[in-house]
């Protein structure tokens, strides 16, 4: 996928609730996202879900290496996404209104 031309489709950073209130080693967000990828011509979608971390050492956020999940279609990918999403909600995952 390195030399395919990627367009984002759908984006969204989950945390679970006032994360902020809690102690910065325990900040875990992940970001989930469908991207379009226009390979060599033929038109297909991934489903990303990027693993995130506070890093003390870095005083930041440390995004990890993403699963990537190909598709043929736009709907089989939200099917997934909607997958994915409704498992991280039901680890307390929900939308996330900080901005990285």
């Amino acid at each position: 996928m390195a030399d395919a031309q990627r367009k984002l489709v759908m984006q969204e950073v989950l945390s679970k609730p006032g994360y902020e209130k809690f102690p910065h080693s325990e900040w875990e967000f992940f970001e989930l996202s469908i991207e379009e990828i226009d390979a060599s011509g033929r038109l297909r979608f991934a489903v990303k879900q990027t693993p995130a971390r506070w890093i003390e050492i870095g005083r930041d956020v440390m995004w990890e290496d993403p699963e990537i999940e190909p598709f043929p279609t736009l709907e089989s990918a939200r099917e997934r996404y909607e997958e994915r999403r409704e498992a991280l909600a039901a680890k307390g995952f929900v939308h996330s209104d900080m901005d990285f």
